[in-house]
């Protein structure tokens, strides 16, 4: 090959690498309207996939948490939606699933659902971003230092949590602080307050 035509298709390999490692590496994609059976009887659906068909939602505070088919049809809710959701739908499809509120010193407190398969854990935040499980320890304390650390905040207490939608309540199972020793794993109580 001659040197003139071989400088010829350099740039046109480089155009062609190019495309295929953005065609790997592109933002998750948006995926139309869905609901709960749809989630529950998705087949092999992974943590990313479920994270996929959050990419055009929005942000709004619920003090309540919505029920499933709410939270799905509006299509706007919180991190405590989402969270609740993701720990539900994976859980059917046999992922060990946990909820982990932390709570932020001068912040609105943050939830994931943790899912111990991946080791990541599932933010509402990132649902429109390439990377949309976030890799951590089992911790408590792992988890709320990049949770906080995503957040630029610092955290004051982590709690790993259930939800019931058909009590619609939370139950506080374990709760750490940043700077107390051992986790300190009380029994299970209902919180005081209806979510209804």
């Amino acid at each position: 090959m001659s040197k003139e035509l071989h400088t010829f298709f350099r740039p046109a390999r480089g155009l062609l690498w190019l495309c295929l490692i953005a065609g790997g590496f592109s933002l998750p994609v948006k995926l139309g309207a869905v609901t709960l059976e749809e989630l529950l009887t998705q087949p092999k659906l992974t943590p990313k996939k479920f994270a996929a068909y959050f990419g055009g939602f929005g942000y709004e505070f619920n003090a309540p948490i919505q029920s499933a088919d709410t939270f799905l049809a509006r299509k706007r809710g919180d991190c405590d939606d989402y969270s609740v959701l993701a720990a539900h739908v994976l859980a059917q499809h046999g992922y060990t699933t946990r909820l982990i509120h932390v709570r932020l010193a001068g912040r609105v407190a943050h939830a994931v659902c943790y899912v111990n398969e991946v080791k990541a854990y599932l933010d509402y935040n990132n649902r429109n971003v390439f990377f949309t499980l976030t890799r951590s320890g089992p911790d408590l304390r792992d988890i709320a230092s990049k949770v906080a650390q995503s957040l630029e905040a610092s955290w004051t207490t982590a709690s790993e949590f259930t939800y019931s939608y058909s009590t619609r309540r939370k139950t506080m199972i374990a709760t750490v602080s940043q700077t107390g020793g051992a986790e300190t794993a009380s029994p299970p109580q209902s919180s005081p307050f209806n979510v209804d």
